[in-house]
């Protein structure tokens, strides 16, 4: 049995950024995965360039059954820590909409200058690793199909349940439930929004049609772009707002953020009298929503015999769309995990488990989830080196 001063399990952002952290500090650092090359979710988020933080990090915009949890990591490891280590490698990037930070080229940039630290701070990683048992007496003994490995700490690194055909599991759960460490119910967080009966009926034909909303979900409010699909909603504002929304719960969709609906459609009749209202619509909206929203909601006559009745009937529609999802797109397309296990078991400062000294939980297991734009990649940056700074 190899023995080490610390295993860190998964070998994605979290247990990167831990154990280059604790090789930095001198220990022996084996870092194990059961995939045949590390990084696979980093390879292919952000399109394949990798939002790899945001320029807006903040505690208010992560989720967790205790908000204030992420506070001392956000603060100790900060997106501008992450940005230096990312300018140190030379690593052209750019700020798209909302502060988000993408490579210029690929990702896999990102993972090459993880991999060199990790070599340059002597982390031994070893990938196509199968974790098949983890004890613990005097110290943790890490059972695999190619060899079996001790240390005094581990670190639980294997992330959530999101994406598992990239391998995705449940074992970071599975293994902290046996240490008797709580769970907050996991779920799927940043997913597509399902729809059944006449709003699916409405959404299909729309597949494919995007427009700028603003998505609101119990009192959390998003402005980015929605995409109408053949189940239902996403894109940025849907998976966003998806996170606060709670089963048998309506969303709002505002479809002319920022305008007054009524206003527009009253001067339209004035301008445009002879016009269809699907014409005077789509001057509003996409071509092919507008003629949906027209044939459904004002009688076949032009914009000068609609009543005004009738268009401050659509424009309360079209500020106001009250609709009740039937569920999500489950794990398979949701881009991150919501719950885990529960920040009350785990140290806010360093995230060891408060009943199992030496046993640490990173990244996307924890019960952290961030908005949709480079902050949880930040939280697995920040939850991974305070944690190697404990090993």
């Amino acid at each position: 049995m190899e023995r080490f001063d610390a295993i860190v399990i998964g070998a994605g952002a979290a247990g990167l950024m831990a154990a280059i952290t604790a090789g930095q500090r001198g220990r022996r650092v084996l870092l194990l995965d059961h995939a045949e090359e590390p990084g696979k979710k980093i390879l292919i988020s952000g399109g394949g360039r990798c939002n790899f933080t945001n320029l807006g990090v903040e505690p208010a915009r992560f989720l967790s059954r205790n908000p204030h949890f992420c506070r001392a990591a956000l603060a100790r490891y900060t997106q501008q820590d992450f940005i230096a280590l990312v300018a140190k490698h030379r690593i052209p990037f750019h700020e798209k909409t909302l502060g988000q930070l993408f490579c210029d080229g690929s990702a896999r940039a990102i993972v090459a200058m993880l991999l060199a630290e990790a070599s340059a701070a002597g982390v031994d990683l070893r990938a196509a690793h199968r974790v098949t048992e983890v004890t613990r007496a005097e110290a943790f003994q890490v059972v695999t199909d190619r060899g079996d490995f001790a240390a005094p700490a581990l670190v639980l690194a294997t992330g959530g349940l999101s994406i598992p055909k990239m391998g995705a599991t449940g074992f970071a759960h599975d293994l902290a439930r046996r240490f008797g460490l709580p769970l907050v119910t996991p779920a799927p967080g940043l997913v597509p929004l399902t729809f059944e009966g006449e709003d699916l009926a409405l959404m299909r034909p729309l597949a494919g049609v995007a427009l700028d909303v603003v998505a609101t979900a119990g009192r959390s409010r998003f402005r980015e772009a929605m995409l109408f699909t053949h189940r239902g909603l996403s894109g940025p504002a849907i998976l966003q707002a998806s996170s606060y929304w709670q089963p048998g719960e309506a969303i709002t969709l505002d479809l002319l953020p920022g305008r007054d609906a009524a206003a527009l459609l009253l001067s339209a009749k004035q301008a445009r009298p002879r016009a269809e209202p699907r014409t005077a619509l789509a001057e509003l909206l996409p071509q092919r929503l507008a003629a949906v929203l027209a044939e459904a909601h004002l009688p076949p006559r032009i914009m000068a015999e609609q009543p005004d009745r009738a268009l401050r009937a659509l424009a309360e529609r079209l500020a106001r769309w009250p609709l009740t999802p039937s569920g999500t797109e489950g794990y398979a397309k949701a881009e991150v995990t919501l719950g885990g296990i529960d920040t009350d078991a785990l140290s806010q400062r360093d995230m060891q488990a408060k009943a199992v000294p030496g046993l640490f939980v990173v990244g996307e297991a924890v019960d952290v989830t961030g908005w949709l734009g480079g902050y949880n990649f930040q939280w697995a940056w920040s939850s991974g080196f305070v944690a190697g700074q404990a090993l």
